[in-house]
């Protein structure tokens, strides 16, 4: 079949598995969601709200909340650190760099690209400061720059550790600096060949001894061999002294954020999980990440559901995959997740926020939104309720797209928005 052939055969399938009713099924949330069976056509429904400027519109919280831009102008904002201090660390750019393996994988990029923001990465750090704590964040200047992607963000002791596409570094970091002394020290290189998915989320341990590096797949569903997937999917723990590393927990398909649980200690993540299996297929998820546990990926998702997809088979992994804590839906693209703290209100003190980027593999877009999952007794307990939204608007057009949610201690949830390039500051109204 010829190129030209080949996406107007593709064209065709998008047009007509849009007008496929039997895709249009409600999502399922929670512990023990209801899958449907697996769907598979010739290339996914793609649809991607058509970007707009926010202009007098700000997202919708709720009564009692109010919404205040802090920084604009952005260069692609994706991770946010609230330092000792109070000043705000913001990750800024855009990596990756995997080839399209076939032609739906050109139409898909095309389709995603149109959602995204068309500003160059800022490969840097921006640092925020209200010095009089009135709200406005009247400091806005470049902390660090000329960094690859960078996208994690951790501190402990006097480091600041940040996760680039390609690799783990340490800034010195003093109480107060606006601007790094120096050059970053490298801890340990990260995989980064091809980079499917090249963001590299980052935890620290509560004794500030040990980080944790989240490592997405290269692939979807092993398309470029096992061999691209070697350290990868996985979680990773790194002694912070000597740069030495192991896998924590494997079988995580693309694990976007991680954080920590306050009272335990508990390394939790969001996870998106695999395509082309249906528009209601699989759920992205969060969840506790057990040292040495295997989570499905290839071989099985939501525990034993097998994927026959990833050849060859191996029932003793998928008979050994841990079932995820929290179904947050099919493609919702979860991006972020940060632990809620008493000073945000009863109602939302014991829980979760999470950060969706919004699909673009479903006729009915979802996500596009920061919710919040509360907890009972360490764990998820309820349903989840929708905390920030109007990301995309009733009238179809996306004006901002969630990625890290990052709580600061004093009362506020700070949102990375990657599309209008701005940082989103939720507060209680006094």
């Amino acid at each position: 079949m010829k190129y030209s052939s080949a996406l107007t055969t593709i064209s065709l399938a998008l047009l007509l598995s849009a007008c496929d009713s039997e895709r249009n099924g409600d999502l399922s949330l929670g512990p023990d969601p209801k899958l449907p069976e697996q769907h598979r056509g010739l290339v996914p429904t793609m649809k991607i709200a058509e970007p707009a400027e926010w202009g007098d519109r700000k997202p919708t919280v709720p009564q009692g909340f109010s919404i205040t831009a802090i920084a604009t102008d952005l260069g692609i904002p994706r991770q946010i650190l609230v330092l000792p201090n109070g000043d705000i660390l913001v990750a800024e750019g855009r990596g990756g760099s995997a080839a399209k393996l076939k032609p739906k994988d050109v139409i898909a990029g095309y389709i995603k690209a149109q959602g995204n923001t068309k500003v160059k990465g800022g490969n840097r750090l921006t640092l925020l400061r209200d010095a009089d704590g009135d709200g406005s964040y009247e400091l806005q200047t470049v902390f660090a720059e000329n960094l690859n992607a960078p996208y994690g963000l951790a501190y402990a002791d006097g480091n600041l550790y940040v996760a680039n596409q390609d690799a783990l570094v340490r800034f010195a970091y003093e109480d107060g600096q606006t601007q790094a002394s120096a050059a970053p020290t490298k801890i340990l290189d990260l995989p980064s060949q091809i980079n499917h998915h090249w963001t590299k989320a980052l935890a620290i341990s509560p004794d500030g001894r040990q980080l944790y590096v989240a490592i997405g797949s290269n692939s979807n569903i092993t398309e470029r061999g096992m061999d691209a997937e070697v350290d990868r999917a996985q979680v990773w723990q790194v002694d912070v002294q000597t740069g030495a590393y192991k896998p924590y927990a494997t079988g995580l398909r693309n694990p976007t954020a991680l954080a920590i649980q306050p009272d335990s200690g508990q390394l939790w993540a969001v996870v998106n999980e695999r395509d082309e299996l249906g528009p209601d297929l699989v759920p992205d998820y969060l969840t506790s990440v057990r040292e040495g546990g295997f989570y499905g990926w290839p071989y099985s998702y939501w525990g034993q559901n097998v994927d026959s997809r990833a050849q060859p088979q191996k029932p003793e992994k998928v008979a050994a995959a841990i079932k995820p804590d929290y179904s947050l839906g099919a493609h919702v693209a979860a991006l972020g997740v940060d632990f809620s703290v008493p000073a945000m209100g009863a109602k939302f003190a014991e829980g979760v926020f999470v950060g969706e980027h919004g699909s673009w593999n479903r006729p009915d877009p979802v996500g596009y939104k920061v919710i919040f999952v509360p907890f009972s007794n360490g764990r998820p307990a309820g349903e989840a309720v929708d905390f920030a939204t109007g990301f995309r608007g009733e009238d179809g057009k996306t004006r901002g797209r969630p990625v890290g949610v990052t709580v600061d201690p004093r009362g506020a949830l700070l949102i990375a928005d990657d599309l209008a390039n701005t940082v989103w500051r939720v507060t209680r109204n006094q």
